[in-house]
């Protein structure tokens, strides 16, 4: 499904692509307002929303259960690997997780099996960064 692309839509489009890793609606709105665009926080939550079940763009629930968006490089099906400590993403392919999700799927007699897999680690500039405070 494709959404009508409408001046709030741009909008936040626009705003997301400013951001790298995965942000909240409220952390896009504050950004959006700063930058003078006058949307309401609560366009922004239904805009994300409408965006993400028309996988124009990416969510996923961090540890705190809010969900967090991002404009994503491919189109394609991916996943993600995230830096807990600054947020940053990297998109992976998993052929092996695509080929064991239809396993699962079919010895249970599951049909159109669709997953989200999200990788939680820390990147290798936090990680050099907390190496070098120690001690």
């Amino acid at each position: 499904m494709t959404l009508r692309m409408t001046k709030k839509r741009v909008s936040v489009m626009a705003a997301l692509a400013n951001h790298q890793e995965f942000v909240s609606a409220q952390h896009l709105h504050e950004c959006m307002a700063e930058s003078g665009d006058a949307v309401g926080l609560a366009t922004v939550y239904r805009t994300l929303t409408a965006l993400a079940e028309a996988h124009e763009i990416d969510s996923l629930r961090d540890s705190d259960g809010e969900t967090l968006y991002r404009l994503c490089e491919s189109e394609a099906h991916h996943h993600h690997l995230i830096c807990r400590e600054c947020g940053a993403t990297v998109e992976i392919d998993g052929p092996s997780v695509e080929t064991w999700a239809e396993a699962m799927g079919s010895d249970h007699g599951y049909t159109s099996i669709s997953h989200t897999i999200e990788l939680w680690g820390i990147c290798p500039t936090c990680s050099n960064a907390a190496a070098h405070t120690v001690g």
